[in-house]
């Protein structure tokens, strides 16, 4: 019985799944139709070719990227409340943008990766060994941490936007936004990719670390290394989501947690699920964020953040009660 509502869920799914990426083909101030087809030369294919499809294509990459490496990071971290948002990580590739634009005005988007790539890993492993330093790992404490560590990150940011006067360019980092996507300036977000693939080849020495440090040691699992590439993944996967789309915070928390309380935390078997849910919340949110104020869009940051931090809070209170 319990088999059977595990294939209808996931059947439900893959089936929202595909609803949401022909709305999210469909849904824009061009009306598309799809008989246009028949005529490749047609403006509303081209619409569809060079954006529409990008920008699908985009979000389905970050969501699921982005909610792989929030799983990474609580199996790590040993603690369900930290991810690229309360971990410093989303601030650090932020940072890593703005020292690129200072140090190399006009450069490539793969520089510009490079530095957030770097600046990440950095401050990953920072924010990795203060909590080895930690006695008492409160399951609010941590998260509390990681949030302090990244407003200490990002008032860096802001000291040296005011001082070279970019902050309105430091801005345009902050708010997550779908908008600008077209064919040619998204590439950089298939990186994540290879990532999903490595991560689920790791899934069950990831699962291990899970147990603790003590116990994966016990196991044979070599944790420095294992540690060390769930941070190189998570720190390339955010790098490539900030440069394609900007700052979007919460999906890496909300996501692995959901899928914990119907698949717990065996990587093996929540990863695809944790993947497929990421896609369809990001989808669903972009779609939101098109239709609200039509023929205008919300940044899609401001919408995930909405519902993000309420689930959060959510989450916060049911962890409170049964702890």
């Amino acid at each position: 019985m319990s088999l059977n509502k595990d294939i209808l869920r996931t059947f439900l799914f893959v089936l929202l799944f595909a609803v949401l990426v022909v709305a999210s083909l469909t849904i824009g101030v061009k009306q598309i139709s799809w008989l246009s087809f028949k005529n490749w030369e047609n403006s509303e294919v081209s619409v569809i070719l060079i954006s529409r499809i990008p920008r699908t294509i985009a979000l389905i990459l970050a969501g699921v990227g982005l909610s792989i490496s929030g799983l990474i990071m609580q199996q790590i971290s040993l603690n369900k409340f930290v991810s690229p948002t309360t971990a410093g990580t989303l601030d650090a590739a932020k940072l890593g943008v703005l020292i690129s634009m200072i140090l190399l005005p006009g450069a490539a988007s793969s520089y510009q990766m490079g530095f957030a790539f770097l600046f990440t890993i950095i401050a990953s492993i920072i924010f990795m060994q203060m909590l080895q330093r930690i006695q008492h790992r409160s399951l609010i404490y941590i998260p509390l941490l990681g949030i302090m560590f990244g407003n200490v990150l990002a008032a860096i940011g802001t000291f040296f936007a005011y001082k070279y006067d970019i902050v309105q360019n430091m801005e345009t980092w902050m708010i997550g936004d779908f908008s600008k996507i077209l064919k040619g300036n998204y590439e950089l977000i298939y990186i994540s990719l290879p990532i999903v693939v490595l991560t689920y080849l790791y899934a069950n020495k990831l699962t291990t670390l899970g147990l603790g440090k003590d116990m994966a040691k016990s196991l044979g699992i070599n944790y420095n290394l294992i540690v060390l590439v769930g941070l190189l993944c998570v720190s390339l996967t955010v790098s490539s989501v900030m440069i394609t789309a900007g700052f979007i915070p919460f999906l890496g928390l909300i996501v692995p947690n959901i899928v914990s309380l119907f698949y717990g935390d065996n990587l093996k078997r929540s990863l695809p699920r944790t993947a497929l849910l990421g896609a369809i919340l990001l989808l669903f949110c972009d779609i939101i964020s098109r239709l609200i104020i039509y023929p205008y869009e919300v940044p899609i940051g401001l919408t995930i953040g909405i519902i993000g931090g309420i689930t959060f809070l959510v989450f916060i209170r049911k962890r409170m009660r049964y702890a």
